[in-house]
């Protein structure tokens, strides 16, 4: 990190590939972030019971083995951002990620410049959550802040890829909190969920 530049936090980083892990090393500290990375999910999990980072950016490998840690920062009141990265993304994946309380989905190859971005986004969110419209669906699991974000945006008539473009996720993600939300509503798809919202009658069940 630059000299006189004070810190924005430390980034957790576990990536496979060392040139990846480089380059995000180098852009995150070029915006004033420490990055401090692991070689497996033990070691970080470890290292986030005696530290708080701000952000954790979490590799997803073909084995799915990266969900197991990211259930366990939650489960362990982790209260950063996780964002998880994956060469073989599909939105079963990314819906699966959300589920287990990732804040971002993002697909690899990425730019370095845009997972910075987002990294600066998600941090954002997290230290002033925004207030979820429970109220539009009582009766159901309780939404998340983010859930609370993408409902509203659908709500307003948003498309997936613009309610990315606004919450800085990518479409994949917006996908998976849509998934979400439509299960806990008890919803069979949009369409059925905005008549709940908007009073037209009940949503139809799957």
């Amino acid at each position: 990190m630059p000299g006189n530049t004070l810190s924005k936090g430390e980034i957790f980083v576990i990536d496979a590939d060392a040139a990846s892990r480089e380059q995000l090393s180098n852009a995150l500290q070029q915006n004033a972030y420490e990055v401090i990375c692991f070689a497996d999910g033990a070691s970080l999990l470890s290292a986030a019971k005696a530290r708080m980072p701000a952000c954790v950016l979490l590799e997803l490998p073909p084995d799915r083995s990266g969900l197991e840690v990211l259930k366990r920062l939650r489960g362990e009141n982790c209260m950063a951002p996780v964002l998880v990265t994956s060469a073989n993304g599909s939105i079963a994946m990314a819906v699966d990620a959300i589920k287990s309380g990732a804040a971002d989905f993002i697909e690899k190859p990425f730019r370095t410049h845009d997972i910075v971005g987002r990294i600066d986004a998600a941090i954002d969110e997290f230290a002033q959550p925004g207030a979820s419209p429970q109220r539009w669906l009582t009766g159901c699991e309780p939404l998340t802040a983010r859930e609370g974000d993408v409902l509203e945006h659908l709500a307003a008539g948003l498309t997936n890829k613009e309610i990315a473009r606004r919450m800085h996720l990518s479409a994949r993600t917006v996908e998976g909190y849509r998934a979400s939300i439509l299960r806990k509503a008890g919803a069979r798809n949009v369409t059925d969920l905005l008549r709940r919202i908007f009073g037209q009658g009940s949503p139809t069940q799957v």
